[in-house]
């Protein structure tokens, strides 16, 4: 017997609580705890991270929201109800990124901060955070692939409980969100160990995230059935390339310089903040 996924974890009376909004919770605080546990090692001001996080948090679920809905503007403009139904699902993470990115240079730029130096505390972080939110997409039945055959799933190693999650309606879909998540995951624990790396260069975090994580979008991507698209295009695979140059610029850029100019882990090697 196939048991169909509930999105539901509880509700008391009007109030319903997701597995969706839970997990973008978790997800959230995870980014947090690691984004200001790296800050605090190098000493910068508590009071910022917790404002910056606080408005990455906001205006990127806005961000996020908005991606996803320009994407789907013929629904939405005959639904505009739904625009704010976020738990539901419908979160497309390349909008929250570009949001937060946006979102840490008005910051470095107001309080004079290097702009690199925190995105590279950010992208460990970041990562792990992804990697939990995307199984907020399992529980709400999206982020999946084609169909497929569960016998085919099974011989992956899939476990039962994710392949019933992934049977919608009777039909069995790849499910990306996994492939995605575990990626991530990986990604993070590479991460952990390589910032410990003596003569790591500042912007090299940020460089792997931008070409790690675009190589793992696009060719997940392909398997997307919901893939955000411009015409023929997948507008993530299109990002996921740019992503990739970016980072690719910023190692070829770091290769650049001496082996003890500008490291990631020299504390003395940080701008005076003014906050």
């Amino acid at each position: 017997m196939v048991l169909q996924m509930n999105p539901i974890l509880f509700s008391f009376g009007s109030v319903v609580i997701r597995w969706y909004s839970l997990f973008i919770l978790i997800a959230f605080f995870a980014v947090y705890y690691l984004f200001k546990k790296e800050s605090w090692r190098f000493r910068v001001p508590q009071d910022f991270v917790f404002n910056l996080a606080f408005w990455i948090f906001i205006l990127g679920i806005l961000g996020a929201r908005t991606w996803y809905v320009l994407f789907h503007l013929d629904y939405y403009s005959k639904n505009i109800g739904d625009i704010f139904k976020i738990w539901e699902g419908g979160l497309a993470i390349h909008g929250g990124i570009l949001v937060g990115i946006l979102i840490i240079l008005i910051f470095c730029k107001k309080y004079k901060f290097r702009f690199i130096r925190l995105l590279d505390f950010m992208a460990p972080a970041l990562l792990l955070g992804q990697a939990i939110g995307r199984w907020g997409n399992f529980f709400n039945g999206e982020a999946h692939g084609f169909e497929v055959a569960p016998e085919v799933l099974k011989t992956y190693l899939i476990p039962k409980f994710i392949i019933d999650g992934m049977t919608i309606d009777g039909v069995t879909y790849v499910p990306t969100f996994l492939y995605e998540s575990f990626a991530c995951l990986v990604l993070f624990i590479l991460f952990m160990i390589i910032r410990k790396y003596k003569y790591l260069k500042v912007g090299t975090l940020s460089a792997l995230y931008f070409m790690g994580y675009g190589i793992i979008r696009f060719f997940i991507e392909y398997q997307r059935v919901d893939a955000l698209k411009i015409g023929d295009f997948r507008v993530a695979q299109v990002i996921s390339v740019i992503s990739f140059i970016v980072g690719l610029t910023i190692l070829i850029n770091n290769s650049r310089k001496g082996k003890l100019d500008d490291l990631y882990n020299d504390r003395e090697n940080m701008p005076n903040i003014k906050y």
